[in-house]
């Protein structure tokens, strides 16, 4: 366990900064980008098994060497994708005001509304 929280001086809270420990928020996003990629790869392998075609080349090509491949990829991606951000957390985004930090919300959302999708052509689409 590390002892960084966050910084001291509230003039170093203006400038990038790295933490080992990190808020309840923030594991509660981690998480929850996690579940949702997992969800998203089980309802997309159901639906591909009911006749659905994958979109995305990338995750086509993983999911043309097997299921568990598919599975996988997915769940390596998003690990190193959620690794990224939090060794990032703290840092501004592009040179703006905005915190590393958002993006899980920005890629939390997208992903909820490709689940929700999945979850209606699974329901309501025979």
């Amino acid at each position: 366990m590390g002892r960084r929280s966050g910084v001291r001086r509230e003039e170093d809270r203006q400038k990038s900064y790295r933490i080992d420990r990190h808020s309840l928020d923030t594991l509660t996003a981690v998480l929850l980008l996690v579940v949702l990629s997992i969800l998203d790869a089980m309802l997309t392998l159901f639906l591909i098994s009911h006749g659905a075609a994958e979109v995305n080349p990338i995750m086509a090509y993983f999911l043309n060497h097997g299921p568990l491949a598919f599975f996988s990829a997915k769940y390596v991606f998003t690990c190193v994708f959620v690794f990224v951000i939090l060794m990032h957390t703290h840092y501004y985004l592009f040179g703006t005001k905005v915190r590393v930090k958002t993006l899980f919300v920005v890629f939390a959302i997208p992903l909820a509304l490709v689940v929700k999708w999945e979850l209606y052509l699974m329901l309501f689409i025979p």
